[in-house]
């Protein structure tokens, strides 16, 4: 069980609750990779959200997320994400 302390923010906290899921669903199997299924799971979404927050502009969107253009164009087309 996690113990979530109770200054968090609303994302951190739904964060902790998803991570919590996960480790029940476990069932005491042992799992490994867990940074980078986490790192999979959040970037979509978040790549998502700011390029729909910034109406597609991926100049705007590499500078909210503090990434250069080029990189920010690589993640979208691994997530599928590039407008064709």
């Amino acid at each position: 069980m996690i113990t979530i302390p109770t200054r968090v923010t609303p994302l951190q906290r739904s964060i902790a609750e998803a991570l919590q899921g996960y480790f029940e669903t476990l069932d005491g199997a042992r799992a490994g990779g867990l940074y980078d299924l986490v790192m999979t799971e959040v970037e979509r979404p978040l790549l998502e959200a700011v390029m729909g927050h910034v109406d597609d502009n991926q100049t705007r969107a590499a500078e909210l997320l503090g990434l250069s253009r080029g990189t920010l164009h690589k993640k979208l087309k691994q997530h599928g994400l590039l407008e064709l």
